[in-house]
């Protein structure tokens, strides 16, 4: 297995605020793999709170959605992917197959996003190491819409798969951590109390 640790929640669920503090604790360089497209007011607030969350010190990668996976291979210590979904979200509307009713078509780029999901769990190698953070998106009603349900299951089959190469997986919820696989070499809670994100 990989040193990956999967962060799993939903909306407001503490997941980013879990991945920083493991970041934080890890001596030695972090890099923070941004993922989100700004497009309008409300995500550049978001974007914003999270950035002055972070240390300045940490490294930075904002790019190319398709080249997450060779700037992953290129970069050492821990790095910090905020978050899967934004990423899966900016390479799924890349494609116009996403809202086809061909099948076969759609599958044949699914394949693709999930080659490239595979091609950044493996580029994790040596001394590096991965925290994913990703929406748990299975748990709410089915979309009443073929996109909807085509990239909540995209989603799901994706996170089965970074669970697959990850040391550790976790869900969050409500703050607190429910433990899926691994756990034992990160870092401890205080006592059960979250702080707000």
């Amino acid at each position: 297995m990989k040193d990956i640790t999967l962060i799993l929640g939903g909306a407001r669920s503490g997941k980013s605020a879990f991945a920083e503090k493991i970041a934080l604790a890890y001596k030695g360089r972090v890099t923070y793999f941004a993922t989100a497209d700004c497009r309008d007011e409300e995500m550049k607030k978001r974007i914003e709170m999270h950035r002055s969350r972070r240390p300045k010190e940490w490294g930075l990668w904002e790019g190319d959605p398709r080249e997450l996976p060779r700037a992953a291979a290129e970069t050492r210590g821990l790095m910090l992917l905020d978050c899967l979904t934004m990423w899966l979200t900016r390479l799924f509307l890349a494609y116009p197959e996403a809202e086809g009713k061909d099948e076969g078509a759609w599958f044949e780029r699914e394949a693709e996003i999930a080659a490239l999901v595979r091609a950044l769990c493996e580029s994790v190698s040596g001394s590096s190491s991965l925290v994913i953070v990703s929406n748990e998106v299975g748990f709410g009603l089915v979309p009443p819409y073929l996109m909807g349900r085509r990239f909540r299951d995209l989603q799901g089959r994706m996170n089965q798969l970074c669970a697959g190469y990850a040391k550790n997986a976790v869900l969050v919820v409500a703050g607190c951590p429910l433990w899926l696989k691994g756990g034992s070499s990160l870092p401890e809670e205080d006592e059960g109390h979250g702080r707000l994100p």
